[in-house]
């Protein structure tokens, strides 16, 4: 009997090792799966981690910003930047593009109007808002929606273009577009030398906003042109304003001759009422005793096509010569 059961007892043995070395295969294979299953996940956040980067903006707000962003709605002065770096946003106050340059680049786009409507805002699903106010509750309110930067649209165009490159992950454009912005300038001021403009010759922006109130222009528009290394000067009475910092001063009537260069250009406002201030100062004797007036060296553009964004400023490069060529 006890070697009968023993050849039995061999079998079961055998069997329950069988049956423990399957169960471990299988463990085994369970936690290869499991592994197989898990990797993916942990590939997809070290894919969604590349997918965004940290970014401090000028008022030192920190956010993770998206590297390439594709849906951006943009709310300051110079969406112009943005379209000179081949980038369109979904979103923008329309209102501020109307009379620009490249009004007729915004087909398509939404309005989220000025000031910025949250609802809108909320409604497009942007993954970058780029936001040219400073109050911080707005910040606060655009941030929860998406990550949002406050952008400086009054700092030069240079290191503007440089700043909304990077935030925009198009460093490289920004900066090819600066090397032929400097290369089109430099053609445009030789190209004035050669047909009579003269060394250290003086230029003025003048404009009316309502109120009958007379602005000379410093730091914006127009003025950041002429005053470029080879261009016009500024008079003294312009040059304490730029050394201030100031975008534009509000002068009187009395002391327009102290403002006024070789070269006037007055910039034809929007308002009714300060188009009537226009046409008033071009009657008035102060104005017609300006040696840039009796020699003919007065000019005028619409206020609207003289911004500091990228597009209207390389526009002005080719408008510059031909204002001058009508004196």
């Amino acid at each position: 009997m006890n070697k009968t059961r023993q050849p039995f007892a061999i079998l079961g043995m055998l069997f329950l090792m069988g049956t423990l070395l399957l169960a471990c295969s299988s463990n085994k294979n369970n936690q290869g799966s499991s592994a197989a299953t898990t990797a993916p996940d942990a590939q997809t956040t070290a894919e969604a981690a590349a997918t965004t980067r940290s970014h401090t903006d000028y008022k030192g707000h920190t956010a993770e910003i998206p590297v390439n962003p594709q849906r951006i709605i943009y709310s300051g002065e110079t969406y112009g930047d943005l379209l000179a770096l081949g980038v369109q946003a979904i979103g923008y106050p329309l209102s501020m593009g109307e009379g620009q340059v490249f009004e007729d680049k915004l087909t398509g786009i939404a309005d989220v109007g000025f000031p910025i409507n949250l609802e809108k805002t909320l409604e497009l699903q942007p993954d970058l808002i780029i936001y040219a106010g400073i109050d911080e509750a707005d910040y606060d309110a655009l941030s929860k929606i998406a990550p949002t930067i406050i952008f400086d649209t009054f700092a030069p165009l240079k290191e503007r273009m440089l700043d909304i490159g990077d935030i925009l992950g198009k460093k490289q454009e920004a900066e090819a577009w600066l090397a032929q912005y400097q290369a089109k300038e430099d053609a445009m001021w030789a190209q004035l030398k050669a047909s009579g403009m003269k060394d250290g010759e003086t230029a003025s922006v003048f404009t009316y906003y309502p109120g009958d109130r007379l602005f000379v222009m410093a730091t914006t528009g127009l003025s950041q042109v002429l005053y470029g290394e080879q261009g016009f000067k500024p008079t003294p009475a312009i040059q304490k304003v730029l050394d201030a910092d100031m975008g534009f001063q509000e002068i009187s009537l009395e002391v327009l001759r102290e403002y006024a260069g070789d070269r006037i250009f007055l910039l034809t406002p929007v308002a009714d009422e300060a188009k009537q201030s226009t046409g008033n100062l071009l009657k008035s004797a102060v104005w017609n005793s300006l040696p840039a007036v009796k020699n003919g060296y007065v000019y005028t553009q619409d206020i609207m096509k003289t911004s500091s964004d990228a597009t209207t400023r390389e526009w002005l490069l080719g408008e510059i010569p031909t204002m001058l060529g009508k004196q």
